[in-house]
């Protein structure tokens, strides 16, 4: 999963003006998100990337951008944004970028502990049953073996 490139562009006129933009480019989709401020962004990352974090972090994007340079977007020229390359080598990895994300793969790995621990506890207590079936069997062979005890004894009883 990867994404290669983010740019940001105003759309107040009739045609598009990239404003800035990082870029790491080869295979890849796109995602695209406008905004009513005139700005529209476009996040270009491989099928893997999952959509949903893609859009949300466009967004995340396009809000701080708009925060730092809302005067400047409306002289259509390119700005300097240096925290687009951060972005870029920092969200490579969806789970810096959603929360959401994360949380599924920490709820992942908890699953898989809780299915080894439920395992273990199965395969303990067929091992009680193992110990209680051979506990009620040495229990029979020893009253076997005392009746049979008492049956040779009473033959030859000192007095």
């Amino acid at each position: 999963m990867k994404i290669y490139s983010i740019i940001i562009f105003s759309t107040e006129n009739e045609e598009a003006v990239n404003l800035t933009g990082e870029y790491k480019l080869s295979d890849f989709g796109f995602f695209q998100r406008g905004r009513a401020e005139f700005l529209a962004g476009v996040i270009i990352c491989d099928n893997e990337y999952p959509q949903r974090v893609a859009l949300s972090l466009l967004s995340k994007i396009l809000d701080e951008f708009l925060g730092k340079f809302a005067q400047n977007t409306r002289k259509q020229q390119t700005i300097s944004y240096s925290e687009l390359k951060n972005y870029l080598i920092k969200y490579q990895d969806p789970k810096e970028a959603d929360q959401i994300i994360k949380v599924q793969e920490q709820l992942d790995e908890t699953k898989q502990v809780m299915n080894k621990t439920i395992e273990s506890l199965l395969q303990r207590g067929e091992k009680l049953d193992e110990l209680i079936d051979r506990s009620q069997e040495i229990s029979f062979q020893s009253k076997a073996f005392y009746k049979q005890a008492r049956k040779t004894n009473s033959c030859c009883t000192i007095s």
